[in-house]
């Protein structure tokens, strides 16, 4: 879904995962150092937006998503994930409960596989399922910032800001109003600086919640029986995952990042040694340089020096192993 602020001043449309929405405004670092100090907003818009309602909503999601939701308070912000039988991540979901309803949103076009899967489980829970990505658009403030979500606004609130479910005929309006606005990119190199793993980046067919840290942020390990729950335990009680996510700071001197799926190897085996692992997402920050997040397998030294590609790389531990 293309975001009509795609039209403003220097806006340069983003590809990939993120086609719909701007990649930047045309000055990348002014958009990071501006939400870091709490100014401006993201357009977020293309992501899916999902809501469920009735009486049963949470008492129903609690037996289908690796939280603990069934007492979830009204406004309090959570996120979840719905693991396949095998234990491996399907879905992200970021989640808030106004009450009445509750709000998701997760990764751009996903909707329909989740929805699908939502509806499949119904059975005779009072719920209702709805895909709202054509009239509701998800922007982003940034933590500090003082600006006041509209009228009649869900809001989400989380340590990195607030994500606002705003109506998509008001997205100009509150562009007009809120600005200035960053791109996706100046919002995905706070996101690789904060370490935080987005499904389809930092996972593949056979990631598992140990593995990027979301044990304890989106899997509950004190609630009841959901698909995917016996690996869980099992890796928790009884071993290690088999690999882990790290944080690297990239060779400043290379003109090009390294990209999604880039083989990371030990630096001492040179370009042709074994690889151990891939580059998930690297961005350019504006105060660390080139950055990137990559998954390891766990065995990896901590302190040992890797190549991303061609690219020399200082890691720092996410997931200790």
């Amino acid at each position: 879904m293309k975001s009509p602020l795609l039209s403003l001043p220097g806006a340069v449309p983003a590809e990939g995962r993120d086609e719909g929405v701007a990649a930047h405004y045309g000055d990348l670092f002014r958009e990071q150092r501006a939400l870091a100090d709490g100014n401006g907003f993201v357009d977020l818009s293309h992501r899916g937006i999902v809501t469920v309602t009735g009486e049963d909503r949470l008492s129903w999601l609690h037996l289908l998503l690796t939280q603990h939701v069934s007492d979830l308070a009204p406004h309090r912000a959570t996120e979840a994930l719905i693991l396949s039988a095998n234990g491996h991540i399907e879905h992200a979901m970021y989640l808030v409960d106004d009450g009445a309803t509750v709000w998701m949103h997760v990764e751009p076009d996903s909707q329909d596989a989740l929805i699908a899967y939502l509806e499949s489980m119904k059975f005779f829970y009072r719920v209702e399922v709805a895909d709202r990505t054509g009239d509701i658009a998800l922007v982003h403030l940034p933590a500090g910032s003082i600006a006041e979500a509209p009228d009649g606004a869900t809001v989400r609130e989380t340590p990195q800001g607030r994500d606002l479910f705003l109506p998509r005929a008001d997205l100009e309006a509150f562009a007009a109003a809120h600005g200035p606005a960053a791109g996706i990119l100046a919002y995905e190199a706070l996101r690789v600086e904060g370490h935080r793993p987005r499904v389809g980046f930092e996972t593949d067919h056979r990631t598992i919640p140990h593995e990027l840290g979301w044990i304890g942020t989106a899997v509950h390990l004190q609630k009841g029986c959901y698909r995917g729950q016996e690996t869980v335990a099992r890796v928790h009680n009884l071993g290690k995952p088999p690999r882990r996510l790290v944080f690297l700071h990239l060779d400043g001197s290379e003109v090009h990042l390294p990209g999604h799926g880039t083989p990371v190897r030990l630096a001492a085996d040179g370009g042709e040694g074994r690889q151990l692992g891939f580059v998930t997402t690297s961005a350019r920050h504006h105060e660390l340089g080139p950055i990137a997040l990559a998954l390891v397998k766990r065995n990896v030294p901590v302190d040992a020096e890797l190549l991303a590609g061609d690219t020399a790389a200082a890691q720092e531990p996410v997931v200790e192993p």
